[in-house]
């Protein structure tokens, strides 16, 4: 998959810029008028970040719907569009506002974030007077390449998380429950400027380190086990997200040498981004370095995804991507083994794609460490 953007954005870019270049972008949907519902992507467009509303888009307009909750908040947050607080409901005067235009509006909509009851009922407001198409993640593709300002954030999102984990892993000991340790992270997030975890944290130690996405528990950590943490933070709307995986007391050869096939698959995903090559060739290249280390059935899920407003993104690196990667894209790199009976590990970094290849965000150590 293609995302046309174009060059990477280099310079900064406001509500004006990020409308004019979507704009650019409804005539090859066969559109006239784009609904965005996916509130992520309202907030890229015009900067609001309540938890109600819908933006129209035209070609010489944008007006966000929201409802009296946010009158406050919309005059410090949003701009480039138009601000109508509804007092009959949202998607009433959505559907009331296209309904009442001249002739048949063509709307391009993301199936994947308007539920059918919603276009329902926009149908009925609306008179039959739009014909429904596909938006192709548009917005979403503009997001996938970011612009200075989001990729400084995004620098200093991921510096917070290495921080926290440099802080945390001091008390990592045994005795301590999961769910305690999960706790100080998420506290240390917020102590540091964070607004809150990026994500559920995840701590899973001793035989649940083999869960790949496992919820911390009440467990205890012991002695002599391997612990992955798996943490991240928002700061000013974006994410980070990081993996370490340490070892409480003296590990085993066999450990040791896990862990440095996952650290060479990682190092090989990096080494293989840079512009104009394919998510699965990223995915591939650390793939190949655990097959060789005759590990590869033990890495269960894909290699990574891109990170911003969310911190799961466009693009997926994944075996059979084909999205071609460009410059200020911002990724996480994270393969992992997981053996039944013996644990997990995980190594994962943010990183951003430049004209030289990938470039390391997060920088919290990376070597095996033994608590």
């Amino acid at each position: 998959m293609a995302i046309a953007s174009g060059a990477a954005r280099s310079g900064r870019s406001g509500p004006k810029e990020r409308l004019g270049r979507l704009r650019l972008s409804l005539s090859s949907l066969g559109a006239d008028t784009l609904l965005v519902s996916h509130l992520p992507n309202i907030r890229y467009l015009c900067g609001f970040s309540g938890s109600a509303g819908l933006l129209l888009i035209d070609a010489s307009s944008a007006t966000l719907f929201t409802d009296s909750r946010y009158t406050f908040q919309t005059r410090e947050e949003v701009s480039g569009a138009r601000v109508h607080i509804c007092k009959g409901g949202v998607l009433r005067a959505v559907g009331e506002a296209l309904g009442g235009r001249r002739g048949r509006t063509r709307l391009a909509y993301s199936a994947s974030a308007l539920t059918v009851a919603q276009k329902q009922a926009l149908e009925a407001l609306a008179d039959k007077l739009v014909r429904w198409v596909q938006d192709d993640a548009v917005v979403e593709k503009l997001r996938a390449v970011k612009d200075a300002d989001e990729l400084s954030i995004l620098t200093e999102a991921a510096q917070l998380i290495s921080q926290v984990f440099v802080r945390i892993v001091e008390g990592c000991r045994p005795g301590l429950t999961e769910l305690a340790l999960a706790a100080e992270i998420e506290h240390e997030i917020k102590r540091r400027g964070g607004s809150g975890p990026s994500f559920e944290t995840i701590v899973a130690s001793g035989p649940r380190s083999a869960w790949a996405h496992a919820r911390p528990t009440a467990k205890r950590l012991g002695r002599n086990e391997l612990v992955v943490l798996d943490q991240g933070a928002i700061l000013r709307g974006y994410c980070s997200d990081m993996t370490r995986t340490v070892f409480l007391g003296k590990a085993s050869s066999k450990i040791r040498s896990l862990y440095q096939a996952v650290l060479d698959a990682q190092r090989a995903g990096k080494q293989a981004i840079r512009p104009g090559v394919t998510a699965g060739e990223v995915d591939r290249a650390a793939r190949n370095t655990l097959k060789r280390a005759r590990l590869d059935r033990h890495f269960t899920h894909s290699l990574g995804h891109g990170l911003g407003l969310e911190v799961h993104e466009m693009p997926r690196l994944a075996k059979s991507e084909e999205t071609v990667l460009q410059e200020g894209m911002v990724l996480t790199v994270e393969p992992g083994v997981y053996l039944e009976g013996i644990g997990g590990i995980r190594i994962e970094d943010d990183v951003v794609v430049t004209a030289q290849g990938a470039r390391d965000l997060t920088s919290a150590p990376r070597e095996l460490l033994e608590l």
